[in-house]
């Protein structure tokens, strides 16, 4: 199944087509697309028998499909090409920050970029579907409504600012968390724990792949993070899981190069869809 939020409503995607959830379902469900993690359930079995064909739809009018999270963590250096281009030893534990849900954005949205040292990140995004604490790795996959795309963009300087690290700052500008087009089930998965995601930049009509990788290369899996997490902290319907990005990242490279007003960053997980987002300098305003 397939879920997304069009023009601010919630949707069950088949195809070039959507259903309106909140019509579909005669009340029985909001239009908030943030709402129906907290019935997920519920609801996965009420679609599960929708009879209607829907209506075809505009992809520019997609919204993030989780709009309003209470909870976003993310994790660094989670896979191993990217933890050796970073020069760091392989992990022995998650390395978590968050980024701040004022950060997040829709599918299609234009970023600002507020300076010159702005990295990508492709990332493979976990929703939460039923409170997850203390979950055992082979119960994890239980836990997950479903997969997205997402983009951890990174302002460098900000992040690495001392005397420690601010991760979560220097990843939290807005629009620093572009998610979707939708989120689908893990069920739809020929493969849910090798999953290929690729980003690519268009410059002046010139399209080159940055990143071109697969979760096969983890060091943490989606269950593996769910269950290290739940250790410590309570996961909540509607949370999301950034889990990771893999090499290929503009720091890098020699030298390191950043993201440039004028371009448009696009990442793809086949199955899911694509983040397109044209990127801007910052205004005056």
């Amino acid at each position: 199944m397939k879920i997304g939020n069009l023009n601010g409503r919630l949707v069950v995607v088949s195809g070039d087509r959507a259903i309106d959830v909140e019509t579909a379902s005669e009340g029985l469900y909001s239009s908030d697309p943030q709402a129906v993690y907290d019935r997920w359930a519920s609801f996965v079995e009420w679609a599960g028998e929708i009879g209607e064909d829907g209506v075809p739809f505009d992809e520019s009018e997609l919204g993030a499909p989780v709009p309003r999270p209470r909870q976003v963590f993310a994790i660094g250096l989670n896979y191993r090409e990217h933890a050796k281009e970073s020069n760091f030893d392989l992990p022995e534990d998650p390395v978590v920050f968050t980024k701040f849900p004022s950060s997040i954005t829709g599918p299609r949205s234009t970023v600002e970029l507020p300076t010159g040292t702005v990295d990508w990140e492709i990332e493979l995004v976990a929703v939460i579907g039923a409170p997850a604490h203390h979950v055992a790795v082979e119960d994890a996959w239980d836990h997950v409504a479903g997969l997205t795309v997402g983009q951890d963009l990174s302002e460098r300087v900000v992040q690495r600012r001392g005397p420690a690290p601010q991760f979560s700052l220097g990843k939290s500008f807005p629009g620093f968390a572009p998610i979707g087009p939708f989120v689908v089930t893990p069920d739809e998965f020929e493969d849910r724990d090798a999953i290929p995601l690729t980003s690519t930049l268009e410059t002046d009509g010139k399209v080159e792949v940055l990143q071109d990788g697969t979760t096969a290369d983890l060091i943490f899996s989606v269950p593996e993070l769910i269950s290290r997490l739940s250790a410590v902290v309570t996961l909540f319907p509607g949370d999301i899981l950034f889990t990771g990005t893999p090499s290929g990242v503009g720091i890098g490279s020699t030298p390191p190069r950043y993201l440039a007003p004028g371009q448009t960053l696009t990442s793809t997980i086949p199955g899911i869809g694509s983040l397109v987002n044209p990127l801007v300098g910052r205004s005056s305003s």
